[in-house]
């Protein structure tokens, strides 16, 4: 279902927090993704829904593909005012807090129900945190699973020693070295330019991000390892919320909450959907082998050791609710 409608046209960023909404209030929302993207349409169900329920009273314009702010800076730009809306990706933070990469690490939620049960018990943490920053998480969206672009066939991973791959967060960047890859973080923006100049020579990522970037001018191969649903939120200014009325505040939360499942449903579909587009781009897509699942396995045991770790009591916490709420 394409969830995709065209906006009316752009507004100034700049919106006094201070006054209480009138039917002329614009907000200002940032995202990093293109508009085909699944989670560029969920976001633009999600304003559908709110300016329906406004009655008029509010508007909201959508900047999306890092038109406005890049991905990395957002969650700063709404802390800050600048904007009203943003959508985040979580992983972007691992440095400041082990939670940002918990749904990182190899195989802690490899499939969509586990991701739901670990989004679930990560919810309290992620409210107080953005709480304390003046801000509130009012929507959350699963990435599909993830894989390896190469420009060779991948059997048991023998082959990733000292290749250069792009990566996104710190546990990925562990995970990779693990592999015997050169790994590197970079914004999902820069991927084509560092193709192109031979800072990396591979991806791990899902379907939905090599065709956002048209992996198949750079790779050959896409192997397929599921392996984790990393989270992306929609994050709101609490002082933007409170601006407007009672009535229309539970219906942005109302809306948000339908965005979450939605966003389930539309993940799965994009791996499906993505992979065949990867095929019929030439590309040659498979699985990953029992060997390359079983080092992963491993890394993965690993990895969570690594996290519990460096993680604080209420970090930990929260890992062992999760894994709780599997049994």
């Amino acid at each position: 279902m394409n969830y995709l409608k065209t906006l009316g046209a752009a507004v100034v960023a700049a919106v006094t927090f201070g006054n209480i909404a009138t039917a002329e209030t614009t907000w200002v929302m940032a995202s990093g993704y293109p508009d085909d993207s699944f989670f560029t349409q969920n976001i633009r169900t999600f304003i559908e829904e709110v300016e329906a329920a406004s009655d008029g009273e509010l508007k909201i314009d959508l900047r999306s593909n890092g038109e406005l702010i890049k991905l990395d800076a957002i969650r700063r730009a709404v802390q800050a005012g600048q904007i009203q809306l943003g959508e985040i990706r979580f992983g972007v933070y691992g440095n400041e807090s082990p939670m940002f990469t918990l749904d990182s690490l190899p195989n802690v939620a490899g499939n969509y129900d586990d991701a739901w049960k670990l989004m679930e018990a990560q919810k309290p943490w992620f409210d107080k945190v953005f709480g304390d920053a003046g801000m509130q998480v009012i929507s959350y969206a699963p990435w599909p699973g993830q894989g390896f672009y190469t420009k060779f066939d991948v059997t048991d991973g023998s082959q990733f020693e000292g290749v250069k791959l792009r990566i996104y967060s710190p546990a990925t960047q562990r995970m990779g070295e693990l592999l015997g890859f050169q790994a590197t973080i970079l914004p999902f923006a820069e991927v084509p330019q560092a193709f192109s100049t031979g800072l990396i020579e591979a991806l791990f990522t899902s379907g939905q991000t090599g065709t956002d970037i048209q992996a198949w001018d750079y790779v050959s191969n896409f192997t397929y390892t599921g392996s984790m649903h990393n989270k992306n939120a929609i994050i709101i200014s609490k002082r933007a919320l409170s601006a407007l009325s009672p009535e229309l505040q539970e219906a942005i939360i109302a809306a948000g909450e339908r965005a979450t499942e939605r966003a389930w449903e539309l993940s799965k579909e994009a791996t499906e959907i993505k992979r065949q587009e990867l095929i019929d781009a030439g590309m040659v897509v498979t699985d990953a082998s029992p060997e390359l699942q079983a080092k992963l396995e491993e890394i993965g045991k690993a990895m969570v050791e690594e996290w519990s770790a460096s993680a604080s009591p209420e970090e930990v916490d929260v890992l062992y609710n999760y894994l709780a709420a599997q049994n």
